[in-house]
């Protein structure tokens, strides 16, 4: 009884131990590097705020949330574009269900796009 259990279970044991591993390896190997490698006090040079190559002149710079919502609703849109792939390519040997539930699909997001246009999401200023 033994012998089968780790007949059966025995690759997928070895499969879990090779997929911790695989998260955990990057993280040790960056926490051995930041050890070794990294000034152990803060400075001027290591507490200094540096994007892009450019020094920042002010970290509190406002940023307004409607960029936001408007990348978000930007994505949710584009994704859906990838959903109707499917149904356009398979068009004409779809069942009447699989039509229908397309429609449903296609409402739905009209409704969503008649929800973002009335709260204004879509207005860039």
């Amino acid at each position: 009884m033994n012998s089968a259990f780790t007949h059966i279970y025995g690759p997928i044991a070895i499969l879990m131990i090779a997929a911790v591993g695989f998260a955990i390896a990057p993280l040790a190997m960056a926490w051995l590097w930041s050890k070794k490698f990294s000034p152990r006090k803060p400075g001027p040079v290591k507490n200094a705020t540096y994007e892009c190559g450019l020094e920042s002149n002010d970290a509190f710079l406002r940023f307004r949330p409607e960029y936001y919502l408007y990348a978000i609703v930007f994505l949710i849109f584009d994704v859906e574009a990838i959903f109707l792939l499917p149904f356009a390519v398979a068009f004409t040997g779809l069942t009447v269900g699989a039509s229908i539930a397309m429609l449903i699909f296609l409402l739905l997001l009209v409704e969503g796009l008649v929800w973002t246009w009335r709260k204004g999401v879509l207005i860039w200023v």
